[in-house]
C-alpha cells in the first residue's frame, strides 16, 4: 500500500520539498484554516499542550482539530502529573503517529522519498 502524501507545509518544514522539488512542484495546499486557539473545554494543562502542538507541528490545520484535542487532553493530563494508564498512552502514541509527530513517521517519510524516485511511471 502506498504511503500517504505529505502535506506541502510539512514537506517544506521537514526539508523533503527541497530534497525532491519535482515531487512537490505544482502541488496545491488544500483550502483550510490554521489550527487556531485551544478548545474551551481543555484545562490549563491541556491548553499548554495545545500550544506545544501548534509550535511542534506547524502543518496542522482546522481539519486536524478533533485529533489534536484528544492529544492535548492526554498530554495535559501527563503535564499535570495525573495517571493516564497504558490504554490512553497507546491511543496517544497512535494519534501522534497519525499527525506525523513521531520519529518513526519522519523516518518513513524520508525513506519513501528515496524509494519513490526509482519508479518511472509515478513521478507526481
Amino acid at each position: 500500500m502506498p504511503n500517504n502524501r505529505t502535506p506541502v507545509a510539512k514537506a517544506q518544514i521537514t526539508g523533503t520539498a527541497a530534497k525532491n522539488p519535482q515531487r512537490h512542484e505544482g502541488r496545491k495546499e488544500p483550502a483550510g484554516r490554521s489550527l487556531g486557539d485551544a478548545s474551551q473545554f481543555l484545562n490549563q494543562h491541556g491548553c499548554e499542550a495545545w500550544e506545544g502542538f501548534k509550535r511542534e507541528l506547524p502543518w496542522l490545520m482546522e481539519s486536524d482539530r478533533s485529533i489534536v484535542e484528544v492529544c492535548a487532553h492526554v498530554r495535559g493530563q501527563l503535564l499535570a502529573g495525573e495517571e493516564v494508564g497504558v490504554t490512553k498512552l497507546s491511543m496517544y502514541q497512535s494519534t501522534l503517529s497519525k499527525l506525523g509527530a513521531t520519529p518513526a513517521d519522519r523516518t518513513r517519510i524520508a525513506m519513501s522519498d528515496d524509494d519513490a524516485d526509482d519508479d518511472e511511471f509515478f513521478k507526481n
